[in-house]
């Protein structure tokens, strides 16, 4: 028996859940369905992976000057000069790398073996007999590890290609059910947004050393470093004290009150009180012009304008991952970098890369 059109059911609609930007452009929701419902919560991170990080590069130089101002002695009818430091900014300028970023997301979950924070308020290990909280010298093995991976722009399964980017022993999904089925009443699930490709530690020490190499035209002190922005999605209870602490002025004034204290207490060791999952991510490949390893993502041959012969990713060290990509962008840019620079230009609206 066929249905009447009046019969029909009704039309699948994509469930919208609440959210907000936060500093930084990263997003937070409380909504009450993502911390009952796996699914909705799995979707919910899905849809926010379609949305790529920003990468932007700011440099950045100021120097102290001290100066002189006349001020009122303790008699009115007398005078007296006083010396004052004053911090001079010699140039300030963003440049927004974020249209290099591919918008192809691969998905990676930490492994077993790696501190994480899997359900409770300290980081741990999955072990055959049970989870375990990692010692301090695995914490800081694994952060270091973590800042050099970023630093030269290598994937989070690295020395593994993206076929295995999900290390973990649970998928993505399972992780979302374990969090919904908590009933702490201060947990957290974090989703992480990692942009790879380059190597940025070599590409920020290549534009201080051009900035540098033209000191005479500013006294300072220049710094240069990336920011990644909009890189974390947070999904946290739909609970008063919860939303509180997700506003950052209500969470100073409970700092300044002395109340703090007393929920991290809670948070920390009570057994209904915090918990937090950061186990998984999304990885995003930045464009490039030349052939890289497999292991960088399986998307970029699409984008290569020259395809050839990939490297072994076994064999290849670290400091061999900084291309002529890197390069290529900085000679493009160096003579907008140093008009800035010669021009003492200071702006808060990145300048656009192409």
């Amino acid at each position: 028996m066929s249905l009447k059109p009046d019969d029909a059911p009704p039309p699948f609609e994509l469930y919208e859940a609440e959210s907000f930007n936060v500093a930084a452009g990263d997003v937070v929701s409380h909504d009450p369905h993502l911390n009952t419902d796996g699914e909705a919560l799995y979707r919910f991170l899905l849809e926010q992976s379609e949305v790529p990080p920003q990468l932007h590069l700011h440099c950045r130089s100021t120097h102290e000057e001290t100066r002189w101002r006349t001020v009122q002695g303790d008699n009115n009818n007398q005078t007296r000069q006083e010396s004052y430091t004053e911090t001079v900014v010699d140039f300030d300028f963003r440049i927004d790398l974020s249209n290099l970023v591919l918008p192809h997301v691969t998905h990676w979950s930490l492994p077993d073996d790696q501190p994480a924070y899997r359900g409770r308020m300290c980081s741990e290990l999955e072990t055959v007999l049970g989870k375990r909280k990692a010692t301090r010298d695995e914490r800081k093995e694994f952060n270091r590890t973590l800042k050099d991976r970023r630093a030269n722009g290598l994937p989070p399964w690295y020395p593994d290609g993206p076929n295995t980017a999900l290390r973990s022993s649970k998928s993505p999904r399972q992780w979302a059910d374990e969090y919904t089925m908590s009933p702490k009443h201060l947990k957290e699930f974090q989703y992480d947004k990692i942009i790879y490709g380059w190597n940025f530690d070599a590409l920020e020490s290549a534009v201080l050393a051009l900035i540098l190499s033209n000191k005479p035209f500013y006294p300072g002190n220049p710094t240069v470093h990336f920011r990644f922005l909009a890189t974390k999605v947070y999904v946290r209870p739909d609970n008063r004290l919860s939303r509180t602490l997700s506003n950052k002025w209500l969470k100073f004034l409970l700092i300044i009150t002395f109340i703090f204290p007393f929920i991290w207490l809670f948070k920390r060791f009570h057994s209904a009180g915090g918990g937090r999952w950061r186990t998984c991510g999304g990885a995003y490949g930045i464009k490039r012009t030349k052939t890289v390893p497999d292991l960088l993502s399986d998307e970029l041959p699409a984008y290569h304008d020259l395809p050839g012969p990939s490297t072994s990713s076994s064999t290849m060290p670290m400091d061999n991952w900084a291309t002529s990509d890197e390069m290529t962008w900085l000679n493009k840019w160096q003579p907008t970098i140093l008009r800035c620079v010669h021009s003492r230009y200071q702006s808060s609206t990145p300048l656009r890369s192409e």
